[in-house]
């Protein structure tokens, strides 16, 4: 355990240190400030807004920002569901795959665009390389830009006074895309390849095994999807098995790489955060809650992967290694779980169906919350500013006081789409797994019965409406109920929070700031920090305790 717990520290100490030196590239970036990539990228850049036709200092109201995400949204999920549809007959398709079915191919189109990268096939089996390199791969980058944007727009409703303008989407989208994720994509592309991680256009190997049999060894365009897998926090994998899959992660070094690419680009987004409100307190804050709660899940998963495992007489216990990479073991796999959940990544490195009641539980869990410790790119922030709205709410009511943050006054409208931010998520959720029981067939959807199995639905629908990604993998996920009905949770759950993020700047850029005063709260120092904790954890704990008391926590008392 002593270098788990080194590995852990380490781990978080790397994070950190990064996390100052990307965020302030990061505000830069989308600020329109000239940085040392600028005279290499902008003559790339100026030529993307000529060809779409846009002037990137026009500045959008929060209608027409949303008017933008929307319709962009709209059009990369109809070329990707129809790229599906017709990959049997289009070229970069060596294994001469047909075409996909239209309820998984919907499920797929909105996993992709929603940024949730829910799988319900395997990729080397379903998806040619072109649908992998043209369409999936292209949406990892655009969607993870998309709340990237998002989130800057929000911030810009903090900063601007009685203005009507958060910015301009197609600038935002273009800057989060060349500056950021395509850079940081090439860097850990490279990394993944020196580690074995594959990377070709050609066709499948066929290999003679020690037994005398044959066996199929899937290659494929991989490396690169991986990098923007893991850096957009989308989470989906070339191969079926996700980075459990050696030619995705084939060493401890590129689990390293991978796991720190999970929550790199949301921790460096506090920092940002905290550059563009010229307050670097407030961001500072906003990184010690998700890291405090990211390492209390960490432990809890850690300490029951390795002490609640199944104990035989005489053997020395290594943890449970039931569903588990050798290769990582109990350490390394227990703080990717961690890190995937917490990151609205979903991608993983064994099966989260064999973890212990209690891991498995710390894991749903941490999606519950909403996706916001670290969360996923953009959406994690905005959601954590949501909850800092509520909790500033809440104590100002309890003071008799108008609620202010950031200078600005939180009013019933604010209120209203700070609700949508925090409950659509939770109620996706349980609309979801309760549709999903009720099913005549669900019996033969789960690989478990009891309260295991009703922790893989709970899990599927959890993951699907926090647009995370990660499944238990004992829940047959590609039927057409699940394909239909989950794909519009995924997209319910992540365009009415975003809609609603909009708004809330667009109605706050248009306020005037109010001074501050000794009766302001302080939102930066232990007791906000303290508070804030407190109320993410009470509303996950009141939306889910019953539904968690008949899956994992019944599952622990009974097995």
């Amino acid at each position: 355990m002593s270098l788990v717990l080194i590995q852990d520290a380490f781990f978080v100490t790397i994070l950190i240190v990064l996390a100052f030196p990307l965020g302030s590239f990061i505000f830069h970036v989308m600020d329109g400030h000239p940085t040392w990539m600028t005279k290499m990228m902008r003559p790339v850049e100026n030529l993307v807004y000529k060809a779409i036709g846009v002037a990137p200092t026009n500045q959008m109201s929060a209608r027409q920002y949303i008017g933008a995400v929307v319709g962009f949204s709209v059009a990369g999920f109809v070329v990707l569901f129809v790229l599906q549809l017709v990959q049997g007959v289009l070229p970069g398709n060596p294994q001469h795959l047909g075409g996909v079915t239209w309820a998984l191919a919907f499920n797929t189109a909105a996993s992709f665009v929603t940024n949730t990268n829910w799988q319900a096939y395997a990729g080397e089996t379903t998806m040619s390389y072109l649908t992998q390199a043209l369409g999936l791969t292209v949406q990892n980058f655009v969607s993870a830009a998309t709340g990237l944007a998002v989130l800057f727009a929000l911030i810009r409703g903090f900063v601007r006074r009685q203005e009507g303008t958060i910015g301009n989407f197609w600038a935002d989208l273009t800057r989060a895309t060349l500056y950021v994720l395509i850079p940081l994509s090439v860097v850990s592309a490279v990394l993944l390849m020196s580690q074995g991680v594959v990377q070709s256009l050609g066709g499948y190997h066929i290999v003679q095994t020690l037994a005398g049999g044959q066996q199929t060894i899937p290659v494929g365009p991989a490396a690169s999807q991986v990098a923007i897998k893991q850096l957009g926090t989308n989470g989906g994998g070339f191969f079926g098995a996700n980075s459990a899959f050696p030619l995705e992660n084939p060493t401890a070094i590129s689990n390293f790489v991978e796991c720190l690419s999970l929550v790199l680009l949301p921790a460096a987004l506090c920092v940002s955060f905290g550059m563009a409100v010229a307050d670097a307190a407030q961001g500072r804050s906003l990184l010690i809650v998700m890291t405090g709660l990211f390492v209390v899940a960490l432990v809890a998963i850690t300490a029951s992967e390795a002490y609640l495992g199944p104990q035989f007489a005489g053997v020395a216990s290594a943890g449970s290694l039931e569903g588990k990479q050798v290769i990582h073991g109990v350490g390394a796999t227990s703080l990717w779980g961690a890190a995937t959940t917490s990151a609205s990544n979903g991608s993983v490195n064994a099966s989260v169906d064999s973890f212990t009641a209690f891991g498995g539980l710390a894991c749903m869990f941490l999606m519950q919350l909403g996706e916001v410790v670290f969360g996923g790119i953009g959406s994690g922030l905005y959601g954590m500013l949501a909850f800092v709205i509520l909790t500033v709410f809440i104590a100002g009511l309890m003071v008799g006081r108008t609620p202010e943050y950031l200078g600005k006054k939180i009013e019933p409208f604010d209120m209203r789409m700070v609700c949508l931010i925090i409950l659509a998520p939770p109620l996706l959720t349980l609309l979801g797994t309760a549709m999903a029981v009720l099913m005549p067939g669900v019996g033969g959807w789960t690989t478990n019965t009891g309260a295991h199995g009703f922790s893989e639905v709970l899990y599927a629908f959890t993951s699907m409406a926090n647009n995370n990604g990660s499944a238990f993998e004992g829940y047959a996920t590609n039927t057409v109920f699940t394909n239909i009905v989950g794909g519009l949770i995924m997209l319910g759950a992540r365009f009415i929070p975003m809609i609603a993020a909009i708004k809330l700047g667009g109605n706050l850029a248009g306020k005037k700031a109010v001074a501050a005063s000794e009766g302001t709260l302080s939102t930066t120092d232990g007791l906000f920090m303290g508070l804030l904790t407190g109320i993410i954890l009470i509303i996950g704990a009141l939306s889910f305790l019953p539904a968690l008391a008949l899956g994992p926590i019944a599952d622990f008392f009974t097995h």
